[in-house]
């Protein structure tokens, strides 16, 4: 199996890569930083131009859209400007969608999935206040991956939407709930279970629903 990480330089993204090669398959890594088999900045159309040239010819069997920032952690109210929002809607949501455009023909030839990462703070009935960007940006990717699963389905292309957890990553601070490994292990499962029939699903890392 060809999977392919977007963000998988750090946190789950690279705890994810780790796994799905110590399971013996193909993993292509992606991030911004130059540290991974191809460089990308999700945000950026030129180098998604670049990413379907390197790929040219190669089937993607999964695709888990894993790059994502949250600028906002800590905010006060004051502190927010119109960039915090460009910034993080141009990475969260605009990039995974630049991303699936892209890499739709190699997931095609597959007929692969795509596992899109979101958070639990998009969920509609969670709204204790704070965190404004980084919680409508994972509310609209949900929003993006289940009308991606909509349009898809028809092409044998099942789209899943998940909460990885708290986790104890450098975005998840060392008062998160999940080691990475608990966290990856829950979501390699769910990956796994992933298909038309439960294409559209917002779950938790441990298989919960998790309302809309």
């Amino acid at each position: 199996m060809h999977v392919l990480i977007t963000g998988a330089n750090r946190g789950i993204g690279r705890a994810l890569a780790e796994r799905y090669r110590a399971d013996g398959h193909e993993v292509t890594g992606t991030a911004r930083d130059g540290s991974q088999a191809i460089t990308l900045d999700v945000t950026n159309p030129a180098q998604h131009a670049d990413v379907a040239e390197a790929l040219s010819g190669r089937a993607i069997d999964l695709l888990i859209c894993n790059a994502g920032v949250y600028l906002d952690k800590g905010h006060r109210f004051e502190d927010y400007d119109s960039d915090i929002w460009a910034q993080t809607f141009a990475a969260n949501v605009t990039g995974v969608f630049l991303t699936v455009q892209t890499l739709l023909p190699h997931l095609r030839a597959a007929q692969g999935k795509i596992a899109v990462l979101s958070s639990i703070m998009a969920s509609h009935t969670r709204a204790p206040g704070g965190s404004y960007v980084y919680r409508a940006s994972k509310a609209a990717v949900l929003n993006l991956g289940r009308n991606l699963a909509t349009d898809l389905e028809p092409q044998g292309i099942a789209v899943g939407i998940y909460h990885p957890g708290w986790v104890r990553t450098d975005m998840g601070g060392t008062g998160a709930d999940l080691h990475v490994d608990e966290a990856t292990s829950g979501l390699l499962d769910r990956f796994n279970a992933l298909s038309l029939a439960t294409t559209g699903c917002f779950e938790a890392w441990d298989g919960s629903p998790i309302a809309y």
